[in-house]
């Protein structure tokens, strides 16, 4: 293998791995902290590129100004998923099982409401750039460069809002211990609240990302939300951390592979290393088995 497609299977398989990031960590945190795992985090994808599309395609807005656009829509929706679905069920009997039937339901609600709108037929994201750049004799996109440069940005700014904002450290502490952080003063309504406008924010982004790359479609956060998932699950579930690091890889080596074999073979052989990771380490490749002592 040269040099050159060495070069090229980094560059793709950071691009694909920045945005499984972007999907994977709003999953993970939501996770990690509420111990619900979200099926309407795919749909959330979905409005966010759907967003972006009515900004800058519809009401003519720069296509910044779209993506900004996007990022609030999908901060709306996981808010009012909290406010008028999730909060209502939190500490009722079996919440983790039903709280999966639940969410699963408003995504095909709202991902029915989308087809009635736009139609099934698959269009192109007008939120795209064009252009490259020519590195020896390796070409690389405008797009490229900016989706990786964008989820970036976005991740950064996640890892530093809950590393250093108040409600981050909340966030945190919630998801350690919720009893104990509510008898040190923390709202855990309103931490949930703020978990799941994170998650939706992300997720949209996400979505308008991989909308540029593909088509926009109204079933199209359901594969990232399956990658996302199995992301988790590699990382270990409630590792936002690990779920950022775990995309990165599992990024690189699924272009690796859809380079060296084909298309088809990236993301079996990648099913395949989540398996045999599982198999070895049951809770992730960066969780932790919690022992519990009755």
């Amino acid at each position: 293998m040269t040099m050159d497609a060495v070069f090229q299977i980094i560059v793709g398989g950071l691009t694909l791995g920045s945005t499984y990031a972007l999907a994977a960590i709003g999953l993970s945190l939501t996770y990690g902290t509420m111990g619900m795992f979200n099926m309407a985090h795919g749909v959330l994808m979905t409005i966010g590129a759907y967003s972006a599309y009515v900004a800058a395609s519809i009401l003519g807005l720069p296509l910044f100004v779209g993506f900004a656009f996007a990022l609030l829509v999908g901060m709306v929706t996981g808010g009012l998923l909290h406010l008028l679905v999730v909060r209502y069920m939190l500490d009722t009997p079996r919440f983790e099982i039903n709280v999966i039937v639940v969410t699963a339901g408003v995504a095909i609600l709202l991902e029915d409401l989308i087809l009635k709108q736009f139609g099934a037929y698959p269009f192109r994201q007008p939120v795209q750039l064009a252009g490259s750049l020519r590195i020896g004799e390796v070409t690389v996109t405008a797009q490229n460069l900016v989706t990786f440069a964008v989820a970036f940005v976005l991740i950064s700014a996640t890892a530093w809002v809950l590393l250093r904002t108040r409600f981050g450290r909340a966030i945190r502490a919630t998801a350690m211990d919720r009893e104990a952080a509510m008898l040190m003063g923390v709202n855990a309504d309103r931490t949930f609240l703020h978990v799941l406008l994170i998650a939706g924010g992300l997720a949209a982004a996400a979505g308008v990302l991989i909308s540029a790359q593909t088509t926009l479609s109204p079933a199209m956060g359901t594969n990232p939300l399956l990658r996302a998932f199995v992301i988790c699950v590699f990382a270990g579930l409630g590792s936002v951390g690990g779920a950022g690091i775990a995309a990165i890889l599992l990024g690189l080596f699924e272009v690796a592979i859809q380079y060296t074999l084909g298309v088809q073979y990236g993301f079996p052989f990648m099913l395949g290393l989540v398996v045999v990771v599982i198999i070895f380490r049951p809770a992730g490749l960066f969780g932790h088995t919690v022992v519990e002592r009755k």
